[in-house]
């Protein structure tokens, strides 16, 4: 199993260890559209997910599409699921991310709420 199907896995898994697992130390993420999210380090990475399952619980993952291009490894994702407020919880969009020895170092995120 490659990175990204592991990252997928342990995501739909809920998996929080497991996917901090995925990622280096010194993981270092850019959020293009949104500056201020962007930040460096996996205790990050645990937050971010801990909130999302916390606020979508019966959240799932799905990588559509992915295309590698060096180290780089562009990947298409749909999350869903519901927010516990009951409302309908979708998100797509891009992630780039920069793997080296079976890790993810860095990436780049366009995700977006679909507009319902």
């Amino acid at each position: 199993m490659n990175i990204i199907e592991r990252l997928e896995a342990a995501t739909n898994a809920h998996d929080v260890d497991g996917m901090v697992a995925c990622f280096a130390d010194d993981y270092e993420l850019t959020s293009p559209i949104h500056p201020s999210r962007s930040f460096r380090g996996t205790a990050q990475v645990r937050r971010n997910w801990e909130g999302f399952f916390a606020t979508v619980p019966d959240m799932v993952v799905r990588i559509v599409a992915s295309a590698t291009a060096g180290e780089a490894i562009w990947t298409e994702w749909e999350m869903t699921g519901t927010r516990r407020d009951g409302t309908k919880h979708q998100i797509v969009g891009v992630f780039v991310f920069g793997v080296r020895e079976n890790i993810i170092r860095w990436g780049r995120v366009f995700l977006e709420p679909v507009d319902s």
